[in-house]
C-alpha cells in the first residue's frame, strides 16, 4: 500500500503551489473504490476521525497515540507555535486567489488540521506545533481499473533541531504500527459505508 514518493510528485496537485520547503514523508494507496465523484465522501469520513482525535486503530496503535499524547503533553510539542504567524505564515495564508475564495473543505472541530481548500480531486489540511509543520493531502486518482481510489500523502517540514530528532524517531513506529492499522481501518469504514449506499 505504500507508494513512492513520485506518485504524488509527478501529479499535478494544487499544493505544489503553496508547499514549497517540505518533504513529501508518506505517500498510501487508500483501499477505497469508487467513482470518479467520490473524493468528497471519503474527505467526509476522514474529517469524522480527525475531529475523534485519530485514537488509533488496533492495540499497537491505540498504545503508540497514547504514549506521543503524553509525551507532547509533558513537552509541549503540541502547543501552537506563538511565532507561527510571524515566522511561518499559514498556507491557508498563501491559497492563490481561486483556492482562496473556493470550498474550503470540512470543519475539523478541535483537530489540530485546519482544512486549506477542497477540489473534485484533490483535498489539504494543515497543522503546525513546536515539532513539525504538516499537511495531509488526500488525492482521488485512477486505479488502472477503470474505477478510482484515494491516496494520501504526508508532507512536513520540521521545525529545527527538535524537529528532525522528532521524525526520525517516529518514523519506525508509523510504518510498524500507525499507518497500516490505520489505512486497514480507512478501508473497513469506507465498505461499510458504501455498503450502506447500496441499500439507502
Amino acid at each position: 500500500m505504500r507508494l513512492p514518493r513520485t506518485d504524488h510528485t509527478d501529479r499535478p496537485w494544487r499544493i505544489h503551489e503553496i508547499a514549497d520547503g517540505f518533504t513529501v514523508e508518506d505517500v498510501w494507496a487508500l483501499p477505497t473504490p469508487g467513482g470518479p465523484d467520490d473524493l468528497a465522501l471519503l474527505v467526509g469520513q476522514l474529517a469524522k476521525r480527525l475531529k475523534g482525535g485519530m485514537k488509533g486503530d488496533g492495540f499497537v496503535s491505540r498504545l503508540l497515540f497514547a504514549v506521543r499524547r503524553k509525551l507532547g503533553a509533558v513537552f509541549g510539542w503540541d502547543k501552537p507555535d506563538p511565532d507561527t504567524a510571524v515566522r511561518r505564515p499559514r498556507l491557508r495564508d498563501r491559497l492563490p486567489a481561486d483556492l482562496r475564495e473556493g470550498p474550503r473543505g470540512p470543519d475539523l472541530g478541535s483537530s489540530q488540521f485546519t482544512s486549506l481548500y477542497q477540489l473534485k480531486d484533490e483535498w489539504a489540511a494543515e497543522t503546525a506545533n513546536k515539532t513539525v509543520r504538516a499537511v495531509l493531502h488526500i488525492g482521488w486518482v485512477p486505479d488502472g481499473s477503470g474505477g478510482y481510489r484515494g491516496q494520501l500523502a504526508i508532507l512536513v517540514k520540521p521545525n529545527g533541531r527538535l524537529g528532525s530528532l522528532y521524525m526520525a524517531a517516529i518514523k519506525p513506529f508509523r510504518y510498524l504500527g500507525v499507518y497500516p492499522a490505520m489505512i486497514r481501518s480507512i478501508g473497513r469504514e469506507w465498505e461499510a459505508g458504501a455498503a450502506r449506499r447500496s441499500v439507502s
